[in-house]
């Protein structure tokens, strides 16, 4: 009997053991998890109190020069030339591509080739910001002299305030840091970040000062959703009128649709016979729909244009910014538009700006 008990609870104790056996793979799995979070949590904070610790470094006085040196550069239409080697450079790079972006010409120099011919790039009128956690980089200080020689101004982003590079500049910007997060103190990381954050910060405090707006933003970024929607026009995406084939008042409705069939636009203006070139009024296939349901059968083959056409549209200027033409369309009250025409003050017509357009052009 006794045997029997103990091989009963043996198979009751088989699943148990089994679920057991889940749930500890699960908690492992979980902590597993947690412990990975926490140390990436734990790394972003100690460049975040990097960056902090830096920020509290930075003298008031040199931080102002250098913004000052940056603002002259600009006045004088001058150039910013930023040169660093390693992880640095490619922390110089960013830096130039964003004062480049913000309408400030800056551009990233090679150490190595500048000693090699392309230090020619450097004018006397320009500011040359050096990058270097250690201070003493041997391609840079082997440019020093030479940038020195050409009354080029010089700031130095340094990790250490008292190095020859910094020694050498007419501006210093400390960057150092007690540690980097690399769990060798090795690999620049909490550096490259102070350093990128500082290039950040000048670019930031630079754009205040000049007054940067958003339509000076996107000069320097056509290509990109901000810069189309702040310089893109009407006149940019319309269909010209060169193009459009006009239709007569007394035309009628099958003569109508073949001419929108044709012109593959899915709508036609209709032209004043009085003033050619001028806009009487807009057809489109909801104007065509409307009519065919307001009239019967019978009726379709004697409507003509001028029964058929919208004759008061809403109109825009070509040079009308195109996400100015987009909000005129959605928030039109009396029916949903698609197409909207482009007239001068004298409703001549200068084309159609059609919805589609303005969808492919990725701004909608």
């Amino acid at each position: 009997m006794d045997q029997a008990c103990q091989e009963s609870r043996s198979k009751d104790s088989q699943p148990a053991r089994r679920l057991r056996s889940n749930i500890v793979v699960v908690e492992t799995a979980l902590i597993n998890q947690h412990s990975t979070v926490s140390a990436l949590t734990r790394c972003l904070q100690e460049e975040a109190d990097a960056i902090a610790a830096a920020a509290k470094r930075l003298r008031s006085d040199q931080v102002e020069g250098a913004l000052t040196l940056l603002e002259h550069c600009a006045d004088r239409k001058a150039k910013l030339v930023i040169t660093g080697v390693g992880k640095s450079g490619i922390v110089a790079r960013k830096i130039a591509a964003t004062f480049s972006s913000i309408g400030l010409m800056a551009l990233y120099l090679n150490p190595l080739d500048a000693l090699h011919g392309d230090l020619g790039v450097v004018a006397k009128d320009d500011v040359c910001l050096l990058l270097s956690n250690s201070g003493e980089t041997s391609e840079l200080l082997a440019i020093l002299p030479h940038l020195t020689r050409r009354g080029t101004a010089r700031i130095a982003l340094v990790g250490r305030a008292d190095s020859s590079l910094a020694h050498g500049s007419d501006v210093v910007l400390e960057a150092s840091v007690d540690k980097e997060v690399c769990p060798l103190n090795l690999a620049p990381t909490a550096s490259t970040a102070v350093a990128m954050a500082i290039g950040d910060a000048l670019a930031a405090v630079w754009m205040e000062r000049r007054g940067i707006s958003s339509a000076d933003f996107a000069l320097n970024h056509p290509a990109g959703s901000l810069g189309k929607q702040l310089t893109m026009t009407v006149a940019d995406l319309m269909i010209p009128s060169a193009k459009l084939q006009p239709i007569h008042p007394q035309t009628t409705l099958p003569d109508v649709i073949s001419t929108i069939t044709q012109g593959a636009i899915g709508s036609s203006w209709v032209e004043n016979p009085t003033s050619p070139g001028r806009l009487l009024g807009l057809i489109t296939d909801g104007d065509l729909r409307r009519a065919l349901r307001a009239h019967g059968p019978e009726r379709w083959p004697t409507l003509t244009a001028e029964e058929l056409m919208t004759a008061d549209p809403i109109t825009v200027n070509a040079d009308l910014l195109a996400v100015e033409a987009i909000q005129r369309m959605e928030h039109n009250r009396r029916k949903p538009i698609s197409v909207l025409p482009v007239v001068d003050d004298k409703d001549n017509l200068h084309g159609l700006l059609r919805l589609h357009d303005l969808v492919q052009a990725g701004l909608t």
